[in-house]
């Protein structure tokens, strides 16, 4: 999955993986992560999601990565923001309060900034990768957080001959084929979605769930 993809996404506004509410998983589930407040969260592929500002409601640090900047300058617009800007090896900073918004790869983030992460709240990144880019993902980011290190994996599954991503499924054979080894994982939830996204019916489609998975890093 090229950069250029997203990009594109968010130049001509299809962007029907944003959504306009807080993700019902991490109202749910967040407690029972155990991040203790004051912690830096990292948010990859962030967009523009409200989560961020109930993750900085709730006493965190909250350290976002998007590769669009139309993505971030619209975030703190629809906030009427005007966040202070810099730019370091991981990026363009846009900084208000709590909340650092940074254009740049999530890939390409440095072994400072990693370290400086307490936890991570993924709901939209795993998912839009493809399986080659999936392995990398969780090699480069994950395994270089801080051991202790907590967090919220929100994943979605259907049968894998019924769609092409993005989003792509991840099922939980998937999910413990990637993680356990340098982390511990959890399923808090698994639940049945296909009636409240029609969109993936239209596809043809006939089983969809989301999974919250709670996750520490050994």
């Amino acid at each position: 999955m090229e950069k250029e993809f997203w990009l594109e996404r968010w130049r001509e506004n299809k962007i029907g993986f944003h959504q306009s509410r807080i993700t019902p998983l991490l109202e749910r589930h967040w407690d029972a992560i155990g991040v203790s407040h004051g912690a830096t969260v990292l948010v990859p592929l962030a967009g523009k999601t409200r989560d961020l500002d109930w993750l900085a409601i709730r006493g965190h640090r909250v350290i976002g990565v998007e590769l669009s900047d139309l993505a971030i300058e619209q975030y703190f617009a629809e906030r009427g923001i005007a966040p202070e800007v810099f730019e370091d090896a991981n990026g363009v900073h846009h900084r208000a309060g709590a909340i650092d918004l940074i254009c740049g790869d999530a890939f390409a983030l440095d072994d400072a900034l990693l370290a400086s992460c307490d936890a991570l709240f993924d709901r939209a990144a795993l998912i839009a990768l493809p399986p080659e880019m999936r392995q990398r993902y969780a090699g480069r980011i994950h395994a270089r957080l801080p051991r202790g290190s907590r967090g919220l994996l929100i994943t979605l599954d259907y049968p894998p001959h019924e769609k092409q991503g993005p989003p792509f499924t991840v099922d939980a054979a998937e999910a413990h084929a990637l993680f356990d080894s340098e982390w511990s994982l959890e399923l808090l939830e698994r639940k049945d979605i296909l009636a409240d996204q029609p969109g993936f019916a239209a596809e043809g489609v006939t089983a969809l769930h989301t999974s919250a998975w709670r996750m520490q890093r050994a």
